[in-house]
């Protein structure tokens, strides 16, 4: 089962603000133990949303947004992808996360479970990303 720790942005994240090294290190800690346990999949922070875009999909047209977007707290600053065996294991991780921001300033994490080729009735649209090693 894999699942994506999601670290939601604040106007600092969206300032472009970088962690302070005592969080930067407790992140590091973080990351080490799941890299030990063998459930780390992927980490990684976003750049602020001002330096991203958004693709808008509409009656067969597509339209480019460009950032920044509005509603820091909507966004995702940065995100953790682990591989475990059950949602009890995926929530105890979480629950060890370090504070994202530090300590002293209110943050959020959201978490989601992927889903697995295995979660679609057999296809060939489906065997196509398994023959590319996607999603799973």
């Amino acid at each position: 089962m894999r699942f994506m720790i999601m670290v939601r942005a604040t106007p600092r994240t969206e300032a472009g603000v970088v962690p302070e090294e005592g969080l930067i290190a407790a992140m590091a800690e973080y990351h080490e133990q799941l890299a030990k346990a063998g459930v780390l999949l992927d980490a990684s922070g976003l750049q602020p949303s001002g330096k991203g875009w958004r693709i808008r999909h509409s009656n067969g047209h597509r339209t480019v947004l460009d950032g920044p977007f509005a509603e820091s707290k909507e966004l995702i600053a940065g995100y953790t992808l682990i591989q475990v065996r059950s949602r009890e294991e995926a929530l105890e991780w979480t629950r060890r996360f370090p504070a994202p921001m530090g300590e002293s300033e209110d943050a959020e994490i959201e978490v989601r479970q992927l889903y697995e080729l295995e979660d679609f009735g057999p296809s060939d649209a489906v065997e196509r990303f398994r023959e590319i090693g996607v999603g799973s």
